[in-house]
């Protein structure tokens, strides 16, 4: 049944709205504006630069030279698909769930998950922390995407609390039969670790959920384009496949996943029993999340490429750290290093000058009124600085970068 979420989506009637729609700062507004709070936070994040990376990010296959393998842009496109039909069927706000979907890989590394996981064991080993993607999503949407306000400053997208919350509550695999939302209103920064809590409204738990279905689907679509499976894996697919739906298939595609877990999920979902699958579209869930991890995440094609993922990232991150010279650190990295590594320098030293705590001999431009993010005092910071730098990296810009580093 259709609608069965109305009373229960974040519109004005909610007792969840005020929150919803609370900014960290008072936004701009035009007296012709017809747009509401989640629309503009989808247009927000649609126009900001960590947006459009995402085209040259991977999702699974690395730096993919074949036009009709997915990337990172794509596989947010299909979450927002999906988000959308699914939270329109059962009644609830489909511009917040758009506005989540949009936003929620923005601070996704380059190189997909490995990437994220090289960038961890730096946080960790350089600055006992930690590197997860949902949660730098969240720093990217908040402290470091700006947009230009209608004077020409540079501001953050300072979205609103539901949309932020949806982002950064969309880890985890969905390992539970039912996703219900949390009630806490919570500080979102004193979040630890993924899937520490439940998404604040129904809408971000429909993301969270999407997520899964988007991704698994398409990664066996690339996976058989791409001849990363064998005959008798795909025989073992095929195989999984009908023990759970009951339908013999001669061919497995993202659109036929896709659909069948979308159906699955409208047709079982009630505000009482929450967003769910079957026991058998859970299940396939599960068998497909398995299959994929053994037979694809694993596959010695990726392997080989992850080595040289580590050697790109870590190349890069070193050599910047070695140019640390507390407050004369932009001066070292422009005087002594720029006539060596053109790109590298000049593309980090604007990093900087847009985020760095002014100093005596360095003020930062006045269109910048973004928040400040590093004091260059303090090697903790420079060295977080240049792990933000890293994660906003695509594929292309970080290999580039490297060539650079290794040639003569």
């Amino acid at each position: 049944m259709s609608n069965q979420f109305e009373k229960a989506a974040i519109n004005e009637n909610n007792p969840k709205w005020e929150n919803s729609v609370q900014r960290q700062e008072e936004l701009y507004s035009r007296e012709d504006d017809i747009r509401t709070p989640f629309s503009r936070d989808y247009n927000r994040i649609l126009h900001c630069n960590a947006y459009r990376r995402l085209k040259h990010k991977t999702q699974v296959f690395f730096a993919t030279k074949n036009d009709h393998i997915c990337t990172r842009i794509e596989h947010v496109n299909h979450v927002s698909s999906v988000s959308y039909t699914i939270s329109k069927y059962l009644g609830l706000n489909t511009e917040l769930t758009t506005a989540i979907a949009t936003g929620h890989d923005c601070g996704h590394a380059p190189f997909g998950h490995f990437g994220e996981t090289v960038l961890k064991n730096i946080a960790k080993n350089d600055l006992s922390d930690t590197f997860w993607h949902e949660r730098n999503s969240l720093r990217f949407v908040d402290k470091c995407e700006t947009l230009a306000g209608p004077k020409g400053e540079e501001h953050n997208l300072n979205l609103t609390y539901a949309v932020r919350d949806g982002i950064i509550s969309h880890c985890g695999e969905v390992d539970d039969k039912s996703l219900f939302p949390r009630n806490e209103f919570i500080d979102l920064e004193s979040i630890e670790r993924p899937n520490q809590y439940a998404p604040y409204t129904w809408e971000g738990c429909i993301v969270k959920i999407a997520d899964k279905i988007a991704y698994l689907g398409r990664d066996i679509e690339d996976a058989l384009d791409l001849k990363i499976l064998d005959s008798k894996q795909i025989k073992e697919l095929l195989k999984i496949v009908k023990a759970h739906t009951g339908q013999r298939v001669s061919d497995i595609n993202n659109t036929l996943i896709m659909h069948k877990f979308i159906i699955d999920i409208c047709n079982n979902s009630t505000p009482e029993k929450g967003i769910r699958f079957s026991q058998d579209y859970f299940d396939l869930m599960k068998e497909l999340r398995e299959f994929s991890y053994n037979y694809i995440y694993q596959h010695e094609r990726l392997s080989t490429y992850q080595k040289y993922a580590q050697l790109i990232i870590e190349s890069i991150y070193l050599t910047l750290k070695k140019a640390y010279k507390a407050q004369d650190t932009i001066n070292e990295l422009e005087s002594e290093y720029g006539g060596i590594f053109p790109v590298l320098t000049q593309r980090f030293a604007q990093w900087l000058k847009k985020y760095t705590r002014d100093y005596p001999g360095f003020t930062r431009d006045k269109k910048y009124k973004n928040k400040v993010l590093y004091d260059l005092n303090s090697q903790e910071d420079y060295l977080q600085a240049i792990i933000d730098f890293i994660s906003g990296m695509t594929d292309n810009f970080a290999i580039g970068l490297f060539e650079e580093l290794t040639t003569f």
